[in-house]
């Protein structure tokens, strides 16, 4: 339920950004690869960490003589 939450939340800044690009876009259209492009790598980045924590939570505490 949590991942789902948090996809959600994810595609609701995506929404909100790309709408806040499309607006943009209007003016001139630098502005608009630019939004769009630093948005896209905040959120890839923001997925990535949200994957690596997922991935750490399921594997479980570390033995300290394994690492």
């Amino acid at each position: 339920m949590t991942q789902l939450i948090k996809f959600v939340a994810l595609a609701f800044i995506l929404a909100f950004c790309i709408m806040l690009a499309v607006v943009t876009g209007d003016y001139a259209p630098w502005y608009f690869a630019w939004l769009v492009g630093t948005m896209m790598i905040i959120l890839i980045a923001v997925a990535g960490a949200v994957l690596f924590e997922t991935q750490e939570a399921a594997r479980g505490p570390r033995d300290a003589a394994k690492s």
